[in-house]
């Protein structure tokens, strides 16, 4: 009896969960806290919701592949959740025997459900459990996080190049080239300069000769003027003396 109250229990919540498109974890998690006039879940109640959520998968492709009639999205609301709780039972609970999982879901059925739903709840979960063993079961594939594409450098703005942006406002001097072309071209141009001085040097010395052998000219001519006006004032001399 306590295990049929519990049945009861999970189908609530499975069909309250299913009507309202919610995630059934999520209204597990809200009946457990806050479970308001009624009592709380039984424990095996929580076993079969938490269940049926973590094979609904298996569970509802089972249910499509044995339906002779409708598929599990075009069932009743009720009928559907009915038959995933019988369907864990029979295929992932051990502990409870494949027919008192029909009978108790049957008896379901004829409480809550239409008069045709026993019989075909019965024919679907008969057919679960003579291939229970040939049941695949179906996982899901869990995604791996992406991983962060790495940021790209931001261009650097024109402004950071400018001289304006790093700092104060610099003076600017002027530096001597350094260029070896240029600086080999001054050397050319002082060493023209030394050589062109040469020859005005040895020009000069060859006018300070000329002068001082113009001046030793002009002097030996004056000793011979004077010697010659000697000469004569003797021989002017001589020619009075003879006269007298």
């Amino acid at each position: 009896m306590a295990r049929s109250t519990a049945r009861k229990r999970a189908l609530n919540t499975l069909y309250e969960a299913d009507e309202k498109g919610q995630e059934i974890l999520s209204l597990l998690a809200e009946r457990i806290d806050h479970p308001g006039a009624q009592t709380p879940l039984p424990e095996y109640a929580i076993e079969i919701i938490r269940g049926v959520e973590e094979h609904r998968r298996t569970i509802d492709s089972a249910l499509n592949q044995f339906s002779q009639l409708w598929k599990v999205r075009r069932m009743a609301v009720v009928d559907r959740n009915i038959l995933r709780i019988a369907t864990w039972e029979i295929k992932y609970n051990p502990e409870v025997p494949s027919k008192v999982a029909i009978d108790e879901a049957l008896s379901l059925a004829k409480t809550l459900s239409d008069a045709e739903s026993p019989s075909f709840i019965h024919g679907v979960l008969s057919a679960i459990d003579d291939h229970k063993d040939e049941i695949e079961e179906i996982v899901i594939p869990v995604a791996e996080p992406e991983s962060p594409e790495p940021e790209s450098p931001e261009p650097e703005s024109p402004e950071s190049e400018s001289p304006e942006s790093e700092g104060p406002e610099q003076e600017h001097t002027e530096q001597a080239p350094s260029d070896p072309d240029v600086r080999e071209g001054a050397d050319d141009e002082g060493e023209r300069d030394e050589h062109n001085s040469a020859p005005v040097a040895e020009l000069k010395s060859e006018e300070d000769r000329v002068s001082d052998d113009g001046a030793g000219i002009d002097s030996e001519a004056g000793e011979q003027a004077e010697t010659s006006a000697d000469s004569t004032d003797v021989a002017i001399e001589e020619r009075s003396d003879t006269e007298e």
